[in-house]
């Protein structure tokens, strides 16, 4: 669970309430009144926050990053004669510091692996420790005498601000398993509705090319002076039932309906369906080769998948391009919009149509990409080998 490739729009999304409250509690620190030489602790306490901010991108990294600069820092005003201020109990310590390390902790938590959150905690907390003994000698003798420390009120303080550290982390990562496990069911079931519908499919299909060869087999039968012509016909039909077979390979499983069906002619087909979808559609058709039947309703799926995620997924959509084209043996389907991310889909559809537009075509030996387009728009293209 180690997430290492958290991007810095994700990350800036998720840590701007962390790193507005820690810029906050520094800035705080530094600019109340009553305090000598606060602007000492200033870099110390900058690099702490900072990297308690980015402890996503590199949670364990961060825990022993984190650690470091905190006992930098103690050591550092340890040298000068200055204590950390306000500080917790002695010198070693402050809000915004503590607040860091309790972040740092529950991040580790959350996102490494077990072995790894349990030794980034306990050396985020060793190194708390290690400030405050190293910050003591700091603070004057005529301090304490107006502050006694009191030892058992600060061990339940830090015992409680662990607990809800380490408790936080635990919540979150309970709740990104909860979620992974939603989505990875979510995914399956959209895969299994695919594979559903290619058996369908795949049934239809073969059956047509089997008729036809039991059909010829008995006129044979019935005309052994025929057998010879009907060979080749049967022979034929064997074959493109193989090819069609090797296209719609799937598993039979409990699922949606099938797609759109197909007639004759693939460009008639995708004209109608762009006409369904009352969408700006603009066509371009360059097919060189003769479409297959089985193939076809493929396309004809694809395509629907894709108008009926601009409708869902966009706003202000001013044009549609659909293009089929073939050459080569290989079928290209290019589906591109315009439009602007509407945010939550229209009946909260979880946007796992595409999961199955790649099991579809990756199931037919094609592949498949999706994705947004500059400045605005979403753009799917697939290729299909023809045979």
């Amino acid at each position: 669970m180690e997430s290492t490739d958290v991007s810095w729009r994700v990350l800036a999304k998720r840590q701007w309430p962390l790193a507005l409250s820690l810029a906050f509690l520094a800035g705080l620190e530094l600019f109340t009144a009553g305090f000598t030489n606060p602007w000492w602790q200033a870099p110390g306490v900058a690099v702490i926050c900072a990297v308690a901010v980015l402890a996503p991108r590199r949670p364990f990294d961060a825990t022993l990053a984190l650690a470091a600069a905190i006992v930098f820092t103690a050591v550092y005003l340890r040298i000068i004669g200055v204590a950390m201020q306000p500080h917790f109990w002695v010198s070693g310590a402050s809000i915004s510091v503590t607040g860091a390390a309790m972040a740092t902790i529950a991040i580790v938590v959350r996102e490494a692996s077990r072995g790894r959150a349990i030794v980034g905690t306990a050396v985020v907390v060793a190194a708390m420790v290690a400030a405050e003994f190293i910050g003591f000698p700091v603070v004057a003798a005529e301090d304490y005498r107006e502050y006694t420390p009191d030892l058992g009120s600060y061990l339940f303080g830090a015992v409680l601000m662990f607990v809800i550290s380490v408790g936080t982390g635990l919540y979150f990562r309970a709740r990104d398993n909860e979620r992974a496990s939603q989505l990875a069911a979510s995914v399956a079931a959209a895969q299994n509705s695919e594979r559903l519908a290619l058996a369908r499919e795949l049934h239809d299909v073969v059956a047509h090319y089997v008729t036809a060869i039991v059909v010829h087999a008995q006129a044979g039968q019935l005309n052994r002076a025929a057998a010879e012509q009907v060979l080749p016909t049967i022979e034929a039909s064997g074959y493109e039932a193989l090819t069609a077979m090797r296209r719609l390979v799937g598993t039979l499983r409990d699922g949606e309906s099938p797609g759109p069906a197909a007639s004759s002619s693939l460009v008639d087909d995708v004209r109608a369906l762009a006409t369904e979808s009352e969408l700006p559609v603009r066509l371009s058709f360059d097919l060189r080769d003769s479409v297959p039947q089985e193939l076809a309703r493929s396309v004809l799926r694809l395509v629907q998948e894709s108008l009926t995620n601009t409708q869902k997924h966009a706003a202000a959509v001013s044009s549609v391009d659909v293009s089929l084209s073939s050459g080569n043996g290989v079928l290209h389907l290019t589906v591109l919009d315009d439009g602007v991310a509407s945010g939550v889909p229209v009946g909260g559809s979880g946007g796992y149509g595409l999961v199955g537009m790649r099991e579809r075509v990756e199931l037919l030996g094609g592949s498949f990409s999706a994705g947004r387009r500059e400045p605005a728009g979403w753009s799917v293209r697939a290729e299909l080998p023809i045979s």
